[in-house]
């Protein structure tokens, strides 16, 4: 063998392997989740009607047209007393949502409620920004928080504020829900992979005594725990992430409720999808760097340390999953057609190490939410190599999200449009909203014809147990650019 096949051949199994320890990670989580399934969080009392804290509920906006409207009128009709809630509409819309805010301020405010509108022409710092500015004139205790396409269910607030009885606790976090989740493939797909990191994830850390995060909406603060942990802060993108992990050095507890659930909106155009996804990468890899280095410092058990490490550095693996596309055809092209055995004994038992950890976390997670909500197990089956080649398809735009910000390449908040849309038969194509347009989607294609030249070698080589692994590839970049490339239409 020659040093140039040695190289590629050792240059591709190194990238699976530190893959494969990234999906080991996800068999920890799941093995974490059953060990403590049974620690239940339940507050340390009830508060009695008559001492209930006062709670802000705070409503950051962008240009939310759609939804707007519907997420005050659901923070209305949550069941607590009018006497102990204000609700905070912190708008930094410059178009019609100006309008539509103010006048269901106005009605709310008819009905008996302590509403108030605040509205920013600078959007320094953008969604923190807007918070930040929100909580100088808060009067509540405790604050709230729904972004634009939530829709909280009214018994939401009474389910979370009891767990602020024990003065440690700094923050409580309810799951998501998803009100579009068969609006289409793509959001059923998305939701699959929202129920992993809400069921099982999250679940994982907070019972067994690792630091998990705020999602950014549908968690309620003591706003005493964000002045502590040093406020709000927008040097990075997910400015939800990084004050988590700075209260929680701080010795402040969370709360995680898997029962207490928030439907929201998927985005139903993967362009949306795309943007979002690159937000949450970045920012994530912005907060690793700004923190992780204290949080390695800091008096915590090893378990902590380590988790923070996979949670924050997780999308680490994104560039190694590109790179890993990369070596498979001339990692083919090397191998004579004796690499069978190759493959059978270094290849799939690190591809199924990987690959089957991911199943395993995805099944799970349905499995405790009393199994897929719609079309049961079977239409699961069908959908879960889609969702596992849309991650790899991703790849490419979420290595542009973590390179940028390993970079420090500075970029706004980007929010991810919402349309108010539910059912299958209501049409986005009119919408105004959109995701900015890129050269990604073509980048991407031009990654599926790659894979499929590779599918090609594969099979004049005789390297027949590769071709499913191959076809994951080829159709997640298939599938992710040219729905990126149809939907901008």
């Amino acid at each position: 063998m020659s040093g140039l096949q040695l190289g590629l051949i050792t240059a591709y199994l190194a990238v699976l392997l530190a893959l494969a320890f990234f999906g080991f990670h996800r068999t920890l989580l799941v093995w974490l989740f059953y060990r403590h399934k049974k620690r239940v969080p339940v507050p340390q009392r009830e508060y009695a009607d008559h001492e209930l804290p006062r709670v802000t509920v705070q409503c950051p906006l962008f240009n939310e047209m759609y939804v707007a409207e519907r997420l005050l009128e659901a923070v209305a009709l949550m069941d607590y007393p009018r006497d102990r809630i204000e609700i905070q509409v912190l708008d930094d819309s410059t178009d019609e949502t100006q309008g539509i805010c103010r006048r269901k301020v106005d009605d709310l405010k008819a009905r008996g409620y302590d509403a108030k509108y605040i509205h920013r022409d600078d959007r320094t710092g953008f969604k923190a920004g807007a918070l930040e500015n929100g909580l100088r004139t808060a009067s509540g205790e405790l604050a709230l928080v729904f972004d634009a396409d939530f829709i909280p269910e009214p018994g939401t607030l009474r389910a979370m504020v009891h767990h602020f009885t024990d003065e440690n606790v700094g923050m409580v976090q309810a799951r998501w829900g998803h009100v579009n989740r068969d609006y289409s493939t793509l959001t059923e797909v998305e939701a699959l992979m929202l129920d992993g990191h809400f069921v099982i994830e999250h679940t994982a850390r907070h019972r067994s005594g690792r630091f998990f995060n705020f999602n950014g909406t549908a968690g309620m603060w003591r706003i005493r725990t964000i002045h502590d942990a040093g406020g709000w802060q927008h040097d990075t993108l997910t400015e939800d992430m990084d004050l988590s992990y700075r209260a929680q050095l701080k010795g402040w507890q969370f709360v995680y409720l898997p029962n207490v659930v928030s439907p929201a909106e998927l985005p139903v155009e993967m362009n949306s999808f795309k943007s979002q996804q690159f937000r949450w990468a970045k920012g994530s890899i912005q907060v690793a760097k700004k923190l992780l280095p204290q949080i390695l410092r800091a008096k915590l058990s090893p378990q902590i340390k380590l988790e923070a490490f996979f949670h924050l550095a997780n999308n680490l693996a994104y560039p190694l999953l590109l790179l890993l596309s990369l070596l498979l055809l001339p990692n083919l092209a090397v191998r004579d057609s004796h690499g069978w055995r190759e493959v059978l004994l270094i290849d799939l038992p690190l591809f199924f190490g990987t690959t089957v950890s991911m199943v395993g976390f995805y099944v799970v997670s349905q499995r405790e939410l009393g199994g897929p909500p719609s079309g049961g197990w079977w239409r699961f089956v069908l959908r879960l190599p889609l969702m596992l080649s849309v991650g790899i398809g991703l790849c490419i735009n979420q290595t542009r999200a973590v390179l940028e910000a390993l970079f420090g390449r500075e970029t706004e908040f980007v929010r991810t449009p919402k349309h108010g849309l539910c059912r299958r038969s209501e049409s986005w194509a009119g919408k105004r909203y959109r995701a900015a347009k890129t050269l990604i989607p073509y980048v991407e294609l031009l990654m599926a014809a790659y894979l499929g030249c590779a599918m090609i070698v594969a099979l004049a080589y005789g390297h027949y147990l590769s071709l499913p692994f191959l076809l994951l590839f080829f159709v997640g970049f298939g599938y992710v650019g040219s729905l990126s490339v149809y939907q901008r239409r």
